[in-house]
């Protein structure tokens, strides 16, 4: 069985509503295809509304003007339009907007205009051009629900919606209380107190090994901000657990004792 992952987080990643450190779920298939079906409507309303106009405007106008006209009409329906839209709204077409989606990079970063625009790039032949069969393989095969062009931007979709449930608090292992009260613990980076955090809350779902192995290399890396060291022969997620609960209880009371001064100082005499 292979062994998870708890990378670290930058701080190019969003850790609240669009971060795959708090595992936001890819879109299903389903709601892609309803998504996408009314973004090819839409852009094909106006692809006809533009072939309309240049029928009108080919009567009076000379026939290359008419066909200059007509290429740059195209890559603006078919290109600059789905690009600029996903990048004004941070990777949202008006189909994932009816359906609650939203297009992020794939470390959940918002989007670019350079993300959009491969997207929209890809979309021609991989949509309009195959009628999206490319686009519904690649995402029935894809753990992501991943198209083609998803592929090429290094992007995917993600559900929006979704109400962020937070785990439950992590509880002080009894045994290392007295320890942990006495135990100097400097703040840890934002990234490894996420990594940690996660791997206690996958703890029922992982092997041994991996348990293990992933609990013995975090444990490695928090003891840097940590001193002393735990008792010997403390489980690594006993310690990581005692690190997390302990700060967790010293950053409560520091916020209640700043909110004590604060009191106390704006008081009325």
């Amino acid at each position: 069985m292979s062994t998870p992952e708890f990378a670290t987080v930058t701080t190019d990643d969003l850790v609240t509503g669009e971060a795959v450190a708090l595992d936001l779920p890819p879109a299903s298939l389903g709601s892609r295809i309803v998504s996408g079906l009314i973004d090819a409507v839409v852009t094909m309303i106006l692809f006809v509304a533009a072939i309309f106009v240049f029928v009108v405007a080919a009567l009076q106008a000379d026939e290359a003007l008419v066909w200059a006209a007509f290429v740059t009409t195209m890559i603006t329906v078919f290109l600059v339009y789905p690009a600029t839209l996903e990048t004004l709204t941070r990777g949202k077409s008006l189909g994932k907007l009816a359906c609650g989606l939203r297009t992020v990079r794939d470390d959940a970063g918002p989007i670019t205009f350079q993300h959009a625009f491969v997207r929209a790039l890809i979309a021609i032949p991989e949509i309009y051009v195959f009628t999206g069969v490319p686009a519904f393989f690649s995402a029935l095969i894809s753990s992501r629900g991943k198209r083609l062009g998803d592929y090429a931007a290094g992007t995917y979709v993600v559900r929006d919606r979704v109400r962020l449930r937070l785990n439950p608090p992590t509880l002080m292992p009894p045994p290392l209380a007295s320890w942990a009260r006495q135990a100097d613990m400097a703040t840890l980076p934002t990234g490894l107190a996420l990594a940690v955090r996660q791997f206690l809350a996958r703890l029922p779902t992982l092997d041994p090994h991996s348990r293990a192995t992933i609990g013995t290399r975090l444990a490695d890396q928090v003891s840097q901000y940590v001193a002393p060291a735990p008792p010997p022969g403390t489980p690594p997620e006993a310690y990581l657990a005692a690190v997390i609960a302990s700060r967790r209880e010293r950053d409560q009371a520091r916020l209640h004792r700043e909110a004590e001064l604060r009191r106390r100082l704006t008081a009325r005499p």
